[in-house]
């Protein structure tokens, strides 16, 4: 099939709640030509498989489930005559953002953008990242494909159940499965603490008598063809095996939530530096990667709690990538003075990692998480042994993201290199 070359102003790589609400944010500021690029065979994302409600309350002010919220951005988009394309894969984007580009309609084919919108989701930690000797017997299955065989394609995973990990979407399966008739054994958490909304806990698992057994994890899976059970056991503070304490649970099923990464292997590809921290794009206070003109917004820049979260990020992620076309339109030049963001005691990750000080013409959201749980603390934003920002917080969880909002004229006259964020 002979090689079609497409030119585009935007190219947004993900039809998900952030690659939806970029590209609306983006024609609305003027950006005309658009083209949304999605792997899966409809817009919507992972929205799509999330049947349960829970949805829009920040933005909306109302409860939806995930196709419902999905559909208002979908239904946006085609208002605006957004162009999309379906089942379609990125295999490369080069540093002058030219996209390699295939699908089974088009064959291979490439696009050149003037600025990319990267908003590609995340995907789930497997089995082989928590290292759980044994065979590998059918039946075990992370949490959001279990949620897509239920609720998307109608087949039921199993009888008896335990989950690995106190992830939102473990909680929700857990929920999930006990609805659909399964017996949910037990939620085992290695860490001391749960690492979902404090809300799905007691929705999901409190609400049903589902037990959550804080400090534990599966040492061992039974079973050759079909999963007949798994052994747990509690760990110390070190996270090491106590033994004595393993207990053997019958079940057919075993689903893992055990963590979120950063789907990044194509802003690998692009050459954009990647925090290891977060598992995401290193950006700017525009939400611009290391790579100019290109822009990161939503899962793949760090895993969020809120679907009302990530939309707001993208809608500054697409008025961002505006302002960058209009300014390469009329060959602006903007004089940067780059500012790292570093994180201090107890503070996992701060998103953005720099600030271009020359270019704040509106306050500026800091989101980040803490290592731990902590209670009765202080916040503190620090340039040169200023403190430029103090918020008390009575108790912050590991969890659940935080935000911190940082006004423009306190970072007006920051002359040092670096700001550093930390606990007290």
């Amino acid at each position: 099939m002979e090689v079609t070359n497409l030119n585009y102003d935007l190219v947004v790589i993900g039809g998900g709640p952030a690659g939806l609400a970029a590209a609306i944010s983006a024609r609305k500021k003027g950006i005309k030509d658009i083209l949304i690029i999605e792997r899966d065979r409809e817009l919507g994302g992972i929205l799509n498989q999330c049947i349960h409600n829970g949805f829009g309350l920040h933005l909306f002010k109302k409860e939806l489930t995930g196709p419902e919220y999905a559909k208002i951005f979908i239904d946006e988009i085609k208002e605006l005559n957004i162009d999309y394309k379906l089942n379609t894969f990125v295999l490369d984007i080069n540093n002058n953002k030219e996209l390699s580009v295939i699908n089974s309609k088009d064959g291979f084919f490439k696009i050149q953008a003037k600025a990319i919108i990267l908003a590609m989701g995340c995907r789930e930690r497997p089995r082989g990242a928590v290292n759980i000797p044994g065979s590998r017997p059918s039946g075990i299955f992370t949490a959001g494909t279990a949620q897509r065989f239920i609720n998307m394609e109608g087949y039921m995973v199993g009888k008896k159940a335990v989950i690995l990990g106190s992830g939102d979407i473990g909680l929700i399966m857990a929920r999930r499965l006990t609805l659909e008739g399964t017996k949910v054994e037990a939620v085992a958490e290695i860490m001391p603490y749960p690492n979902g909304l404090n809300r799905n806990i007691v929705q999901c698992l409190e609400d049903f008598n589902i037990p959550l057994l804080l400090e534990h994890t599966v040492i061992e899976i039974k079973g050759k063809n079909r999963l007949e059970g798994v052994v747990l056991a509690k760990v110390d503070k070190n996270r090491n095996i106590i033994k004595g304490t393993e207990k053997y649970i019958e079940c057919d099923t075993l689903i893992l939530s055990v963590g979120l990464i950063p789907e990044n292997e194509l802003s690998k590809s692009a050459g954009i530096k990647i925090d290891p921290l977060t598992s995401g794009p290193i950006v700017n206070d525009s939400l611009e990667t290391s790579v100019e003109g290109i822009f990161a917004c939503g899962n793949v820049l760090h895993v969020h709690d809120l679907v009302d979260n990530v939309t707001m990020e993208a809608y500054k992620a697409g008025e961002k990538a505006f302002e960058y076309i209009e300014r390469i339109n009329k060959r602006e030049v903007i004089e940067t003075n780059k500012v790292r963001l570093r994180t201090g005691n107890g503070i996992r990750y701060v998103i953005p990692q720099y600030i271009n000080t020359n270019n704040l013409n509106e306050n500026l959201k800091l989101f980040y998480r803490v290592n731990n749980i902590y209670r009765g603390i202080e916040i503190l934003i620090e340039s040169n042994g200023k403190v430029i920002k103090r918020i008390k917080k009575n108790q912050v969880f590991p969890s659940q993201m935080e935000s911190i909002l940082l006004e423009k004229n306190s970072l007006a006259g920051i002359t040092q290199k670096e700001i550093t964020i930390y606990l007290k």
